[in-house]
Parts: structure tokens; C-alpha cells; sequence
């Protein structure tokens, strides 16, 4: 959520920087008209506040219960027009900074570095599909039949892959980078996606459980982890608080269409290692270089060529401030695919869900920033490692910093 005292005080500019750099239009008037009301009547409870405290003592007992009465009546009409103005404002995406570039889709999004060489094939290359077909090891209508479309079966070793890509990408994150491992309830309350910006606006990208009680299954583990710090004031020698997790995340990808929903590309269900920062606003941008390091790394210890990206205002998520996508090369596709994003909010969901910082020399709190990312997301990466590292009789030779998860073996037959 953007600041609220941002909004009153510059607000025509606020809607020249989301109009400029995200196509986003504010209803200026209707949010003046809230201001200017809320003005007039903070003033008028203020003055009946004062005049009743200097004349206490000579107000009688029945012109003091109607005092009372007519401010408690208006304080609810202020409580009323401070909700619908939150209301308002929580469809607001997040102001974008500086150093992000200006464009409408993904076209415009900036490569800044690209690491490998994409492999050249001797041999006719199959996509990852024709490869689990050809063992048996993928198989797309049993899980059809199961589920429905856009869900997969893995079988044997390569089930095994999956499994050890995903406890590769863990040790990585806990071991080197410092991240506590959190298990986390795969489905969540619709507060805890308002705090992260999920709801309420795309609530049709999300799987809604049927119920009255609210609950939802989890896009992204970063929804159970920010939220882990919903309504804390933490001391700033408890930052940065790192947290990672591996879950599944389950999307109605809607309106999703064309080849790179094929396989294993686009899917209902996918699982993802998230990885969150808490910190300090003076560092935030420092910590988005240093997820966007942790992410790559997992990249370039398995060899797979990619590239990073600054996505341009118009192709970031609601609640970022800034992002960087690391994509990975797909032989079939003869192109790079999102595997991670990284992104800095800022304070954008730190207001959404109260979660303030306090320092030892300073009397009030300040608002944390929040940081999220994939390091990374198991199933393309699984795509990724299925095509470029494919031989000719349809094997797949597994790289070699995962073998010691795989009982040592050197390929999938």
C-alpha cells in the first residue's frame, strides 16, 4: 500500500508517476473530496475537544452526554471515510523506482548480463515433453485423468531429479546464504494475501477453497512469510530476517495461452524455493543485489546458461518497486524463460501488514522493507536441465553437483 500522507499531500503527482509509468489512473476527484471532508471534520472534532475540555465544569450533565454523543457520531463518520480511502488505495500498485525502465511489456524489459553459451546440438533436439514421453517418466494424461489439465505425474528418477533439485536449491539458501528453512501451511487466509498484495485485486489468478472461511491454496510461499512478521515492531539488531521454503504454488494461470503452456512450462501446480528478506529501508537495495547473487548461483552450479533482466514499470507485479528476472535458456522454445524473480517492495507490503522497525536512538517506527524471490522454481528448472543436458538415444545426463543427491548416477536412460 502506498503511503497514505504521500497520496494527501502530492497527490497529483503520485498519479502522473503511476499514469507515466504503469498506465494506472487514480480517481483524483473522488479521493479530494474524501481529504476535504476528512479535514473539515478532524477540525470539527478538534474544536468540540477543546471547548469541551476548557468548559468542563460548567457544562451541565445532559449537554455533556449530547457533546459526547455528537463526537463519538462524528469520529464514526471520520473511521468511515478513512476506510473508504484505504479502499480506494489499496488497489494502487506500488510507485516504481527510479532505476527501472519505462515500457509496457515484457519487450521492453532491459537485459543487463547474460552467462553460458547455449549448447549446439549434433542430433535432432527433442522438448522436454517428447523426452518424458519417450521413458515413461512424464506422463501428462494419467494426472489429466487425476486432476485435469495443466498437472503432471513425474515417475522413478526423474521424480528423483525433482526431489533433488529442490533439496539442492535448500542447502544452497541455508547452508551458504544464511536463510532459516520455515515449513509453512500451504493454504492461507485472504488477510495474509491483502498483506502481500495478492488480494484484492487478482483474486481470480488464485485457487479459492469453498468455504466461508476465506482460505486460499498459496500462489508463492512469499504469502506465508511475509506474513510471518504481520503485526510485529522489531528491534533493527534482529535484521535482516532471511527466510526461505519450499512449497508447491498453485495458480489459475488465466488467460494463459499459446506453446509455453505445453509440458512442464506453465502448470496449475508447481513447486518453488522462496526466499524473503526483511530489513532496514537504507538496505533493501543492497539486499535485492544479494538475492539476485543467491538466486544465480543455483544457475551457474548447474551449468545452465541465462540471463538477467530488469523488468520494465508495466511488466513488474503489483507490489514491487523493483525486479529482476533471471530467465534460463530452452533449447526447444530458442529462447530464455523466467525461472526467478527478485523484487524489492520497499514498504509497500510492510503498511499492508504493519510490520514497523525500531531503532534504539529514534522514537517512532519506521515501516521494514520487504524482499522476495524464487531461488528457484523446480519445475522449469527441471525443463531446463531435461533439454540442455539431453543425449541423442533421449537420456539425460544428470549435472554433476546434483549426483551426490541422486546415489551418484550420471544420467536418467
Amino acid at each position: 500500500m502506498l503511503d497514505n500522507k504521500l497520496l494527501r499531500s502530492n497527490l497529483d503527482n503520485v498519479a502522473a508517476i503511476l499514469f507515466t509509468k504503469r498506465g494506472f489512473s487514480l480517481d483524483i476527484k473522488r479521493l479530494r473530496q474524501i481529504e476535504a471532508l476528512r479535514k473539515k471534520l478532524y477540525a470539527y472534532i478538534e474544536e468540540l475537544n477543546i471547548n469541551k475540555s476548557k468548559n468542563l465544569k460548567y457544562i451541565k450533565i445532559y449537554i455533556l452526554k449530547i457533546i459526547n454523543k455528537r463526537i463519538k457520531f462524528l469520529n464514526k463518520k471520520l473511521n468511515d471515510l478513512n476506510n473508504e480511502f484505504n479502499e480506494i488505495v489499496i488497489y494502487f500498485p506500488n510507485i516504481p523506482h527510479n532505476t527501472v525502465p519505462i515500457g509496457k511489456n515484457k519487450i521492453d524489459n532491459v537485459e543487463i548480463i547474460r552467462v553460458g553459451i547455449p549448447r549446439v546440438f549434433n542430433f535432432k533436439l527433442r522438448n522436454h515433453i517428447d523426452i518424458g514421453n519417450l521413458n515413461g517418466k512424464l506422463d501428462f494424461k494419467i494426472a489429466s485423468k487425476i486432476t485435469g489439465s495443466r498437472f503432471v505425474i513425474l515417475r522413478n528418477n526423474l521424480a528423483k531429479l525433482h526431489r533433488a533439485l529442490t533439496q539442492f536449491m535448500l542447502d544452497k539458501q541455508t547452508m551458504d546464504h544464511g536463510y532459516e528453512e520455515i515449513y509453512v501451511p500451504y493454504i492461507v487466509n485472504s488477510n495474509s494475501l491483502i498483506g502481500t498484495g495478492q488480494l484484492p485485486k487478482f483474486g481470480n489468478d488464485l485457487f479459492a477453497i469453498d468455504n466461508d472461511q476465506g482460505y486460499y491454496l498459496i500462489p508463492t510461499a512469499e504469502v506465508p512469510l511475509i506474513n510471518i512478521v504481520r503485526n510485529k515492531i522489531i528491534e533493527n539488531t534482529n535484521l535482516p530476517i532471511k527466510l526461505t521454503a519450499h512449497t508447491p504454488c498453485f495458480r489459475r494461470e488465466a488467460g494463459s495461452y499459446g506453446n509455453n503452456i505445453r509440458g512442464l512450462i506453465r502448470q496449475h501446480q508447481f513447486d518453488k524455493i522462496e526466499i524473503v528478506q526483511i530489513v532496514e529501508p537504507e538496505n533493501s537495495y543492497n539486499a535485492l543485489e544479494e538475492m539476485r547473487i543467491h538466486a544465480e548461483v543455483i544457475l551457474k552450479l548447474l551449468e545452465l546458461p541465462y540471463r538477467v533482466v530488469i523488468l520494465c514499470t508495466n511488466d513488474m507485479s503489483f507490489s514491487a518497486a523493483k525486479t529482476y528476472d533471471l530467465e534460463v535458456w530452452i533449447p526447444s522454445q530458442n529462447q530464455y524463460y523466467e525461472v526467478s524473480s527478485i523484487s524489492n517492495c520497499e514498504a509497500f507490503q510492510a503498511r499492508r501488514i504493519k510490520a514497523r522497525l525500531i531503532r534504539k536512538n529514534r522514537k517512532n517506527p519506521v515501516f521494514v522493507h520487504t524482499l522476495n524471490g524464487s531461488g528457484i522454481a523446480v519445475g522449469r528448472c527441471l525443463v531446463a536441465i531435461m533439454e540442455n543436458y539431453q543425449n541423442e538415444d533421449g537420456s539425460i545426463t544428470i549435472p554433476n553437483i546434483l549426483r551426490k543427491y541422486m546415489n551418484n548416477i550420471d544420467r536418467i536412460n
